[in-house]
């Protein structure tokens, strides 16, 4: 990480390694502001008055290591950061106004982002803030990652017959409550579709007939056009004298004929005059044919238009056009189908539904009793590590409890009982603690001060080691209230959880710290501040120097020095 203008800290680089790392230093040197840092990479509240005096604003940037198919990576890729060969950097800006920026590989994304990953990527136990395992639903899941199989295989059983049984049910509600809806929507198929059938339209139709009424409407005007049109092109009869236009044309074209082979441009014309010739024939004797076919039947009229105006009924309630209300008609004959079959399908989903139940209790049972053997083992494994760190007479146990079912509809039968149930069981898992002997357990977050607190959450990390995905731990004080044979323990857990895991710690006792597979000292300078060179990873004479210093509060005191030294080989040993 690399912090600038953060708390006492001007710009300093903290350089995390693999396995153990405690961060030492005086008190007020600004240790905290490692955890603090953490916190805010990872979604943590952006409290303006963590920005250093006279600076516009504090910056944390973090390069984090992970597999490219990690939650974390996956979950970061989809919010379209960028991961380079597995590093993701991170980065979150506080401003002295209180406003608040994250940028998460390369993107700018909200600061919720942040806390979404922070599951998947970091457990902090510190004296304020402790997260993961404190949470009742984290604490069933490592119960369920710690019993193996033996919950992992009903589970997923269970997993399924419980989305099953939603699907049912949800499909099962909707056809019970909304029974007389759909009987009325059944009742107004069937009217709609008996007046379509006794009307009983032609694809078409209404266009067809509306063509025939407008030309049975117009019949004495169609009748007397086509009269007129065909005297003027063929003749009239009755008027010998009269001038038609056949005849006109027809001297035309013998008048051309008679000189057409004394220029071929007036041959062609000749030739289009016989072609107009014949036109006019042909045009005056469909006229004639129109005229005596022309359909001029009052009664036929009256039928097309009652005809008209049932299909307008159709077309008023049904469909734009015939069209529309055939393919109504078509699509309500098959909803019908569908509404008709309720009460069958009410008895196949209930019958289903009742069997799932049946089947979910049964896993539900397996779940409980497989969780409840793996809790006794777990709860005996964590008590025996609390002996070890300074609290000998602790008890951690698990209360795996169910909830009572409002009634029976809404719950499964386990034990006897009706019981609320949901995508993991029925169990409601916390873990207790009960510091003292004679004291009433009680859930871990409220039966230990700070202190044990971090104690009983390392000895729970300890035991849950390799199951647990997540590949960072933060202890802030874990070594609270404890000193001589007590820290050494709280070392050397803490060295066996860095084997399987990342493991950064903020301590005082130097018997903690040198476990550490490196240690890291902040300084400040003469100013107050925390520089760049703040920041020192110590080895060999600096480090025993260190540890002397936090023995003692001598650094060169050399019966301070040879127990560091000592400390020191004791823990090489011990690793």
């Amino acid at each position: 990480m690399r912090i600038r203008s953060l708390g006492v800290i001007d710009d300093a680089v903290v350089e995390l390694s693999p396995g153990f790392t405690a961060v030492t230093g005086e008190t007020g040197a600004g240790k905290t502001m490692v955890v603090t840092s953490l916190g805010l990479l990872l979604g943590g509240r952006a409290d303006p008055a963590l920005v250093r005096i006279g600076a516009k604003s504090a910056v944390v940037e973090g390069r984090i290591r992970m597999p490219v198919d990690a939650p974390a990576a996956l979950r970061a890729e989809e919010a379209g950061a960028e991961l380079d060969e597995g590093t993701l950097l991170i980065s979150r800006t506080i401003s002295a106004e209180g406003r608040s920026r994250a940028h998460l590989g390369g993107r700018s994304v909200p600061v919720g982002m942040l806390s979404e990953l922070a599951d998947e990527l970091i457990a902090v136990h510190g004296q304020t803030d402790q997260q993961g395992l404190l949470r009742p639903a984290r604490q069933r899941e490592a119960l369920d990652r710690y019993a193996g199989d033996a919950v992992a295989v009903p589970h997923a059983k269970y997993a399924a017959a419980y989305r099953r049984l939603r699907a049912v049910s949800t499909e099962l509600d909707e056809l019970t409550t909304r029974a007389r809806e759909r009987a009325q929507e059944a009742d107004l198929l069937r009217f709609g579709l008996n007046e379509v059938a006794g009307v009983e339209p032609r694809a078409g139709e209404d266009v067809e007939l509306a063509a025939e009424a407008e030309r049975l409407g117009h019949a004495e005007a169609l009748a007397s056009a086509a009269a007129v049109a065909h005297g003027a092109l063929a003749g009239n009869p009755e008027d010998p004298e009269g001038v038609d236009a056949t005849t006109l044309v027809a001297g035309a074209g013998r008048a051309l004929d008679a000189v057409r082979s004394h220029d071929p441009a007036l041959a062609a014309l000749a030739d289009r005059m016989g072609e107009i010739s014949i036109l006019l024939g042909d045009v005056a004797g469909e006229l004639a044919g129109y005229a005596d076919n022309l359909d001029a039947d009052p009664l036929r009229l009256a039928a097309v238009e009652e005809r008209r105006a049932a299909l307008t009924q159709l077309t008023r309630k049904y469909g734009e056009d015939i069209a529309s209300v055939l393919a109504w008609a078509e699509e309500g004959a098959a909803r019908l189908i569908e509404l008709d079959g309720d009460d069958d399908r009410i008895g196949e989903l209930t019958a289903e539904r009742d069997a799932l139940r049946d089947e979910l209790s049964g896993l539900a049972q397996a779940l409980t009793d497989a969780r409840s053997e793996a809790a006794a083992r777990f709860a005996e494994a964590v008590t025996e590590e609390l002996a070890s760190l300074a609290m000998p007479h602790a008890r951690v146990s698990f209360a795996i409890r169910q909830t009572e079912a409002a009634d029976e509809a809404s719950g499964v039968e386990v034990g006897g009982r009706s019981v609320v149930y949901g995508p993991y069981g029925v169990d409601e898992v916390e873990l207790l603690l009960a510091p003292h002997p004679g004291a009433p357990p009680r859930p871990i977050a409220k039966g230990a001060s700070g202190g044990e607190l971090s104690r009983v959450m390392l000895a729970v990390e300890v035991v849950f080691a390799g199951t647990d995905p997540v590949p960072t731990y933060l202890f802030d004080e874990v070594d609270a209230g404890v000193g001589g044979k007590a820290a050494v323990e709280i070392g050397r857990r803490l060295a066996k959880l860095a084997k399987s895991a990342q493991v950064v710690v903020v301590t005082h006792l130097p018997q903690v710290a040198a476990f550490a597979d490196r240690q890291l000292l902040v300084e400040k300078t003469n100013d107050g501040s925390v520089t760049r060179s703040g920041v020192t990873v110590l080895e060999g004479e600096d480090r025993v120097r260190e540890l002397s210093r936090m023995l003692a509060g001598q650094e060169d005191s050399q019966t301070a020095r040879a127990h560091a030294e000592e400390l020191l080989a004791a823990a090489r040993a011990d690793g």
